[in-house]
């Protein structure tokens, strides 16, 4: 009798225990539009499963990968309703509630990835961060370089003219389009999800995305020219919504920074180990890697394409340029 009554309280108690486990967990949705091969999953997947370790199994966060809540402009608008907790997404959406931000996307901006890195830990980035911040009370908790932008295409590049009249696939970004308008380009914006068709069918002649995206995204079966253009040094930011950030206690955000800063660390060193290799895998694939002259790009693009057309200020140019 006294055995079966401990038995009872004791799985008594283990349900009760189980429910207010349960019931204390709160469950986040992280959203984004990578594949599950590359980084920016891995290691968000990674940063979900660490945040539940040190806030002791309070939050379980389900990663959604490959625009499986919507496409970037999607997720983004999720962040502001609510609907998704946090995201990683470029500074040029962020851009689109606060153009200053967008201001990293203009052409040869940034020298290299140490350059962009560097950035991000200084007075202009936290300026801009919160000129963000304000503008749309979402949190911009860690930055990560996403890879330097380049072009495929179905012809040959060399220089800039090489580009007049060819039709190029552009994210809807009104800075990704400098390089391209500046060299004579036709471009044309096509969702990230639907490239791939798109340069299989013809639709476009070109495209332009770090190799490891190239890579990723099996572009290099439709497009044989790899041209080397480097025009964008990119990066993703990791973003928490408003409304998440402001449920969260100040313990809890520590954590939150912490581990998504250390995510971010991680993504970048990865993306630059698979950068570095890529360029002579892609030669042993047979495809054509091409060196253009950079000056002639960038002088092309600041003569003919004005900060002020895209509402950014040559003065956050000018001091971004100049960090060491």
């Amino acid at each position: 009798m006294k055995f079966g009554l401990k038995t009872l309280l004791g799985a008594t108690a283990m349900i009760m225990a189980s429910a207010l486990t349960a019931q204390a967990q709160t469950a986040l949705k992280w959203a984004h539009v990578y594949e599950t091969t590359e980084p920016f999953h891995t290691e968000s997947v990674w940063a979900a499963e660490e945040i539940a370790k040190r806030t002791d199994g309070r939050y379980k966060i389900d990663v959604f990968p490959a625009s499986q809540l919507g496409k970037e402009a999607d997720i983004n608008q999720g962040l502001k309703l609510g609907t998704v907790d946090m995201i990683i997404s470029g500074s040029s959406f962020a851009a689109r509630d606060y153009k200053p931000i967008g201001v990293t996307y203009f052409p040869y901006i940034f020298r290299d990835p140490a350059h962009l890195i560097a950035y991000t830990k200084s007075d202009v980035f936290k300026r801009l961060a919160k000129g963000y911040e304000d503008k749309t009370g979402n949190i911009i908790t860690a930055v990560s370089y996403y890879g330097t932008r380049h072009t495929t295409s179905n012809t040959p590049i060399e220089k800039c003219g090489d580009m007049a009249g060819l039709k190029m696939r552009v994210p809807d970004v009104p800075a990704y389009l400098a390089m391209p308008r500046a060299c004579g380009a036709n471009t044309t914006p096509i969702a990230f999800a639907e490239v791939y068709l798109a340069l299989q069918n013809g639709t476009v002649d070109a495209q332009e995305n770090p190799l490891t995206t190239i890579d990723a995204k099996k572009f290099y079966e439709v497009q044989k020219n790899i041209v080397l253009t480097g025009h964008i040094v990119d990066h993703l930011n990791t973003l928490i919504s408003k409304s998440r950030w402001a449920s969260l206690s100040d313990e809890d955000k520590k954590i939150f920074v912490e581990v998504m800063q250390q995510a971010a660390e991680r993504t970048t060193k990865i993306i630059e180990e698979r950068e570095n290799a890529l360029v002579e895998d892609f030669k042993k694939r047979g495809l054509t890697v091409t060196e253009v002259d950079k000056a002639d790009f960038e002088k092309n693009v600041l003569d003919k394409v004005t900060f002020e057309e895209f509402g950014y200020d040559k003065a956050d140019w000018e001091a971004i340029r100049a960090i060491q």
